[in-house]
């Protein structure tokens, strides 16, 4: 009797521990083809895919990964200068040929600023006509094999030039409104966004990107440091334990230079900052570096 018990306990023992070595292997897979088989950076910014979605001579924009790492959008401008959003999908180990989006198809000139909600369900972006009148969030839902057609987002001042949307975990929807040049979110309630109010952050900043779990928001702006210098840097502002939103920090030589970096984005899983940097013939490349840089400067601030 004692026999069959050990011998049972050994097979369920052995069971589980082909199951969690399975799932190891499985996750190990997903890290390596992971951000399109990049090698991941330090802190130190690297260029994103070169030659494969960063490519020379083209002007690229904000970036955006699923929830599982395994589809991935982003915005640049093709050879007639239109925008448009491109994207690639991880099938087996391989990703997929690069292709257009056109999600807004007929209804939108052109399109930019593609961000895959953290549910992976929908995808916000930018939609626009060729000459900005008509500017707005948009948003396609995912079906079973593909998107949905574009539906313009039932969302306070959509009316308005409003682009930029990026969402939290739990739901709550950040967007810059360039008429009136402020940032405003919206909370996530009943399936929809009934209400905006303004993100109390100081004047002069935009491409706000609000990170996964909403304790700290990546900004660009003028550079604020050096009167003589007229490009964009990249910022953090922290969340203050009260709710508020700390005075934003300059990133620092690391991240910023003294050409445009812009378009901040930070991964669904909270390890890197992507971001858009200029390029002498005034193009645009993707850049990613660590969070970690991000981490210092908050244990920093908060030692203070």
């Amino acid at each position: 009797m004692r026999t069959y018990f050990f011998l049972f306990l050994t097979l369920g023992f052995a069971l589980v521990l082909h199951a969690c070595t399975t799932k190891t292997e499985r996750n190990s897979s997903a890290t390596e083809t992971s951000y399109f088989d990049q090698e991941p950076p330090g802190l130190i910014p690297e260029v994103f895919a070169p030659g494969i979605v960063s490519i020379n001579g083209r002007y690229e924009g904000a970036i955006s990964f699923s929830p599982d790492l395994d589809e991935i959008y982003f915005g640049a401008k093709n050879k007639d200068k239109e925008t448009d959003i491109y994207f690639s999908k991880l099938e087996g180990n391989k990703w997929t040929p690069i292709k257009k989006a056109a999600f807004a198809k007929e209804k939108k000139d052109e399109e930019i600023h593609p961000f895959v909600s953290p549910n992976g369900k929908r995808i916000y972006f930018t939609a626009f006509s060729s000459d900005m009148s008509d500017t707005g969030i948009w948003y396609v839902s995912r079906l079973e094999h593909s998107w949905s057609n574009a539906v313009k987002l039932d969302l306070p001042t959509n009316d308005d030039l409003v682009f930029f949307p990026n969402q939290s975990k739990k739901g709550d929807l950040y967007y810059f409104n360039l008429s009136e040049m402020k940032t405003y979110y919206a909370a996530y309630s009943n399936g929809g966004f009934p209400e905006a109010k303004e993100v109390e952050i100081e004047p002069g900043f935009h491409h706000v990107f609000i990170s996964p779990n909403e304790d700290y928001l990546v900004v660009n702006a003028r550079n604020k440091e050096n009167e003589g210098r007229n490009d964009n840097d990249l910022y953090v502002s922290f969340k203050e334990h009260d709710g508020t939103w700390a005075k934003p920090i300059n990133l620092g030589d690391a991240v910023n230079t003294n050409v445009n970096e812009k378009s901040p984005s930070i991964t669904p899983d909270g390890k890197y900052l992507f971001f858009g940097r200029d390029e002498e013939d005034g193009n645009a490349n993707i850049y990613w570096v660590s969070t970690e840089i991000i981490t210092e400067l908050k244990t920093a601030y908060f030692k203070q």
